[in-house]
């Protein structure tokens, strides 16, 4: 009886000092919308030197999604694939040098790379030090966030205008209110109508008539699966399993592949915990990284690096784009072993925080 009141009182402890961690990584889930002050970067960078050190950190694989820690996969698995797809943290210096010169492009998803993946997609929260983060990279390099998400519910997350959305997999591109200016001092602009009014990309917008009435059907279909949460993400949507009970997951399929038999014009995906719907057009986000290197001038440039940070499979088609112009850094965030086009690695949203802060210290100090 003895040890195992010891045995409880440890657990609440390490419980306790692992909730601390969490928030203390930006994970936790604050909306504040709070003006970005230089004292923020400031205790940013204090905060992130901390995480640096910490070992607690350093053995943590995975904060963002529970159902990875049931992985087949084991730490010597996942060291094995780290070799072939280097963590971007530790070559952070070698990486760097080979950007002395190149004009830098950030893309960046946004579930499961600024922000934790949560059972509640209307909560998926980026800390205060991440958009901080966000926002001082995007002063310094033109950056993009190309996500499933609808443009307007991406943007409203990340409430920063100094930046190009794009919702819908890269389906629903605008470019920010602000010039957004390169690291060379260059400013750049994007698309726009003979008025001088900015004016959206959406490549799949015949589709927009055929959207509504999947949503309005599958919503009545799927209406009885206690946990199925249907998304309307505009030139998309998303069908989220993840408080659904397992023995409801066939049944829930099977109604969604039912509604798509009569819209053939429409494929489905899967991701974490999510079916999506799309139009059956050619354009995704390697799509999407493409037209904004056009738009900016940019994709027939020798001297430029696109950084692309992501975790989902529907990043993989950017991965391949940047793979294939043999320039550029792709990088994947997980924390298991997995097939992946990106050439570097971050185990989860807490690494990516660190490497955007670095980045732009690194900017700062080399101009």
């Amino acid at each position: 009886m003895k040890y195992l009141f010891i045995l409880l009182v440890t657990f609440k402890i390490i419980k306790r000092k692992f909730t601390q961690l969490r928030e203390a990584m930006g994970f936790q889930t604050s909306h504040s919308t709070k003006r970005i002050q230089q004292s923020i970067f400031k205790a940013k960078e204090d905060s992130i030197d901390a995480h640096e050190n910490s070992l607690i950190r350093r053995t943590t694989l995975n904060f963002t999604d529970h159902t990875q820690t049931n992985s087949m996969f084991t730490l010597s698995s996942y060291n094995s694939w780290v070799v072939r797809h280097p963590s971007a943290l530790n070559t952070f210096d070698r990486l760097m040098k080979g950007a002395n010169g190149k004009r830098i492009i950030v893309f960046l998803d946004y579930d499961g790379t600024l922000s934790p993946i949560v059972n509640d997609p209307d909560r998926a929260f980026m800390s205060d030090e991440m958009r901080a983060a966000v926002y001082e990279i995007a002063t310094y390099f033109p950056t993009a966030i190309i996500s499933g998400r609808s443009r307007d519910k991406v943007k409203d997350f990340v409430k920063l205008n100094n930046l190009y959305y794009a919702g819908s997999h890269g389906m629903d591109i605008m470019a920010p209110s602000m010039p957004v200016t390169s690291s060379d001092g260059k400013h750049f602009g994007i698309a726009r109508n003979t008025n001088g009014i900015e004016v959206p990309f959406q490549p799949a917008k015949k589709f927009l008539p055929a959207i509504r009435e999947i949503i309005r059907v599958l919503k009545n279909e799927v209406k009885e699966i206690k946990g199925a949460m249907i998304e309307d993400n505009g030139f998309c949507l998303s069908v989220h399993f993840r408080q659904v009970q397992e023995k409801d997951y066939d049944v829930l399929e099977e109604k969604v592949k039912s509604v798509l038999e009569n819209n053939p014009q429409f494929c489905l995906t899967e991701g974490k915990k999510v079916m999506e719907i799309r139009p059956s057009i050619k354009w995704n986000k390697g799509n999407a990284v493409e037209y904004f290197l056009d738009t900016l001038g940019l994709s027939s440039c020798s001297d430029i690096l696109p950084v692309y940070i992501g975790d989902d499979r529907t990043d993989e088609d950017a991965f391949k784009v940047i793979q294939s112009r043999e320039q550029g850094y792709p990088i994947i965030v997980s924390s298991i072993p997995r097939e992946t086009n990106a050439l570097y690695s971050l185990r989860d949203p807490s690494e990516v925080l660190i490497f955007l802060s670095r980045l732009a210290k690194w900017r700062r100090t080399s101009y």
